[in-house]
């Protein structure tokens, strides 16, 4: 299986999945600010997978730059939290390594933030592996799931949530097919998903984004599976900019809407998705997509990177402590 991010000794190794598909590239860092571009850059994407480069980068920064105070640590931390605001787990991550300080006291090395850094990474293959175990019960051998953007082994630190279900499935010996959206405007879906898929040897389907609703009118489809990245406590789920629209058809086709996320993705401190920051990406990537002009100079562009998708369009949500009821009825 794939490893999205990893430790090398003091510096973090990752794939730049922004030269997926056409090349496996693995970078390596001990540069704090290079791995918070990275994240930026969406070289290193997936909720939980931020949260572990930020873990991680923390570390590193205390490492490369041998400065023990909190209020140094603290700031590296506030910098990895702004360089991608929707995804809860990044700022869960940041703030549990930051709960290794002790007050003001100036840490003795960088050791305790390595250790609380690998014990996330540690902790999210875990719960990674136990929502593929309860989502397989959902799906029957011989079944079509869709699936939109990327939440497998490259957007978390083990076999991913949504993907995961999939591979689980695969490996309790279940025929599998999956449709995957190409999820514009970044098309993690044709560039990371179906790369993922193949090398994984499922068999995937690549759809434009607007073919979903016919596949689900076809019967070709027998459930949606999702990642999200974050959920808030009334159960509004932000995902990637699409998750909605998928949400609605697959209500209105009468098809199972599944939400698949670790118990880091729930954020119990906001009621509902309206108090989710959506973050909004450069028009560039719109109107020059992978660096040529498809739109006319100077249009105005709207660019969200996530959607809201509320709790009463969501079956149920494949957790790593089990199977959830959604606001849908079933």
């Amino acid at each position: 299986m794939l490893k999205s991010l990893e430790r090398v000794e003091k510096a973090l190794r990752w794939i730049d999945q922004t030269r997926l598909p056409a090349v496996l590239e693995y970078k390596e860092s001990e540069d704090y600010f290079e791995i918070i571009r990275a994240v930026k850059r969406l070289e290193i994407r997936g909720a939980p997978a931020i949260g572990i480069a930020a873990a991680y980068g923390i570390a590193v920064a205390v490492e490369k730059a041998r400065v023990f105070e909190p209020g140094f640590i603290r700031r590296v931390g506030t910098q990895f939290k702004d360089a991608r605001p929707t995804a809860v787990n990044l700022s869960w991550a940041v703030d549990r390594v930051l709960s290794r300080l002790d007050g003001d006291k100036a840490v003795e090395s960088a050791a305790p933030l390595w250790e609380e850094a690998e014990a996330i990474h540690r902790e999210d293959a875990e719960m990674c592996a136990s929502i593929g175990t309860n989502g397989a019960d959902l799906l029957n051998d011989g079944d079509t799931v869709l699936t939109h953007c990327n939440a497998g082994a490259l957007a978390t630190g083990g076999i991913g949530t949504a993907l995961g279900v999939i591979y689980t499935c695969r490996n309790q010996g279940k025929t599998i097919a999956v449709y995957a959206d190409e999820t514009r405007p970044l098309l993690q879906g044709a560039r990371l998903t179906i790369w993922e898929l193949m090398h994984e040897n499922i068999d995937v389907t690549l759809i434009c984004d607007n073919t979903a609703g016919m596949l689900m009118r076809q019967r070709k489809i027998d459930a949606v599976i999702v990642g999200a990245d974050r959920v808030a406590r009334n159960g509004d789920v932000a995902n990637k900019i699409g998750t909605y629209s998928l949400a609605v058809l697959a209500r209105e086709n009468n098809i199972p809407f599944y939400v698949a996320a670790p118990s880091s993705t729930f954020d119990n401190s906001i009621e509902s998705g309206d108090q989710i920051t959506i973050e909004e990406r450069a028009p560039e990537e719109v109107t020059q997509g992978f660096g040529r002009r498809i739109a006319p100079e100077k249009v105005k562009v709207y660019s969200p990177a996530f959607d809201i998708t509320p709790a009463g369009l969501v079956s149920r949500y494949i957790t790593d402590t089990g199977l959830k009821d959604g606001g849908r009825s079933q």
